[in-house]
């Protein structure tokens, strides 16, 4: 039986992203998300939790959070759970659950320059009738 492990998140940025390399040289880029579940209790009151969550972004999209990521963003993240256990410099064993991103999409739009008007020209789209469509 396939079994299925998928995470998708949307939140704020709740650290810097922390950006280092493995011995191989692949650059990992881990930082938190807060995400908001806003729900109504049985006496009718509105309450809301926020859950933080460890995101860890590999290669190319280690990257890309490390420079464009920051305190604060909204984001969307797409990726499975991995359970790490380690042993502390005290002796005592820890576990971390990490979302191993997959996808992240920086929802915030960042101040930049416009692109040149002929960026935005699209070609004349020819009407479709109903008829046309296949469903």
């Amino acid at each position: 039986m396939a079994g299925l492990n998928r995470v998708m998140l949307i939140g704020n940025v709740g650290t810097d992203p922390e950006m280092r390399f493995t011995p191989s040289g692949n650059p990992v880029t881990s930082f938190r998300v807060a995400a908001n579940r806003v729900y109504t209790t049985s006496d009718g009151e509105r309450k809301q939790e926020t859950e933080w969550f460890t995101v860890v972004a590999w290669k190319k999209q280690a990257e890309s959070c490390n420079q464009f990521l920051t305190k604060g963003q909204r984001v969307y993240v797409e990726g499975s759970l991995r359970t790490r256990t380690w042993e502390g410099q005290d002796g005592q064993k820890r576990t971390r659950v990490e979302v191993i991103a997959n996808r992240v999409l920086f929802l915030d739009r960042q101040a930049i320059a416009p692109l040149p008007a002929e960026e935005f020209a699209t070609e004349a789209v020819e009407e479709v009738e109903p008829e046309d469509l296949p469903f």
